[in-house]
């Protein structure tokens, strides 16, 4: 089913935009787990809506709520459930768009797979709130690969016309430092050009997107598989889940297709007595399977679709053209608020991958608990 992912950790998330509540249920982690609720809360609060004047004023806390499968400070094994209150909804604003087609959301698509049963406000189960619940997940996995010396980082690496520094050229110290940053750019002079290109969008009432950077540090080498289980092919089906995204490519990706194989081939080298190579074109991936370089990727974020200029749509009753200006609270770009939805698809699969592998390794950071 379209809600649940994953093939050791399974995933599955409820919800919609404007109903009661939107959640997760985990299954397969492992007993004896201690999570820092503190950093949970912190990194989830990374993707929470109306921090700044450039973020949806969609109030939402996201404080949320494990229901079960967390006892005394551990995971218990029986699977973890999530939840997270909506509070701060404004259904009234969608109220026209019962009948009229909002241009490049899932509106009309959603229509047609469910027969004009689902929930339309605020996209629904379609909306990017869903990524919320997500993100405690993510925490969570992040907190677990973190003990395994496995560190997960983005940074918006270009902003419509906006270009930042490369992240393989920062530090892991430089790019853990992103999140106390006002806008995830290395380049502090790019955190003034966004804000410039931020309130010429709103005044414009339009928006823009982006790229999102990631990098996985001290990957373990020898995970995934050939064909259809690649590593590629599972990290990819998870980034793909997340509303917004629209691209991905692994290294240098699509750039490599314009390079010649001298140009592009990572050779090989001893360094410390281990085999590495001396490039990262693939960016840590060959044959579907990880060689235990950086893991490198960059995501395509398309421009927030809700804008509040007038745009040509159709009337779903009367099968009428018609003019649509949305009204609501929305991301002038959504791409602010994506690295740690990114962060976390990214390390929950990789948890995944790691419990179908090598477990063992999981296994052996966890004691019998004291009596």
């Amino acid at each position: 089913m379209s809600s649940f992912i994953g093939n050791k950790l399974q995933l599955c998330i409820y919800g919609e935009s404007h109903g009661n509540s939107i959640g997760a249920v985990v299954h397969g982690l492992p007993a004896g787990i201690s999570i820092d609720m503190e950093n949970l809360s912190s990194f989830v609060g990374r993707r929470r809506p109306n921090q700044n004047k450039y973020t949806t004023k969609r109030n939402e806390k996201d404080e949320f709520e494990i229901l079960s499968g967390y006892f005394e400070g551990y995971t218990t094994g029986t699977p973890l459930a999530i939840n997270i209150k909506n509070e701060n909804m404004k259904s009234a604003d969608y109220k026209n768009l019962s009948e009229n087609l909002r241009p490049s959301h899932a509106d009309y698509t959603g229509y047609l797979r469910y027969k004009g049963y689902n929930d339309y406000r605020g996209g629904g189960h379609f909306s990017g709130r869903l990524t919320a619940p997500l993100c405690v997940v993510g925490g969570i996995a992040l907190q677990i690969l973190e003990k395994l010396n496995i560190f997960v980082c983005s940074h918006i690496s270009s902003l419509y016309n906006i270009i930042d520094t490369p992240i393989y050229l920062e530090t892991l110290a430089s790019q853990q430092y992103l999140t106390k940053k006002e806008l995830p750019f290395f380049d502090d002079e790019n955190i003034a050009k966004a804000k410039l290109l931020f309130d010429k969008i709103m005044h414009e009432k339009d928006s823009v997107g982006g790229m999102v950077e990631i990098m996985v540090h001290n990957m373990i080498g020898g995970l995934g598989s050939p064909f259809f289980d690649s590593l590629e092919s599972r990290l990819a089906h998870m980034i793909f889940s997340i509303p917004a995204v629209k691209g991905l490519d692994f290294g240098s990706g699509f750039e490599s297709s314009m390079l010649k194989g001298s140009q592009n081939n990572d050779e090989l080298e001893i360094a410390d007595g281990k085999i590495r190579t001396k490039t990262n074109h693939d960016g840590g991936i060959n044959g579907g399977i990880s060689n235990g370089m950086p893991i490198i990727m960059k995501v395509a974020v398309k421009p927030t679709p809700s804008i509040a200029r007038e745009q040509d749509t159709v009337n779903i009753k009367t099968m009428e053209d018609t003019k649509l200006e949305i009204k609501g609270r929305h991301d002038p770009a959504v791409i602010l608020r994506i690295p740690s939805v990114l962060e976390s698809a990214v390390a929950i699969t990789l948890l995944d991958v790691i419990l179908e592998e090598k477990a063992e390794i999981i296994e052996a950071m966890i004691d019998f608990k004291k009596l």
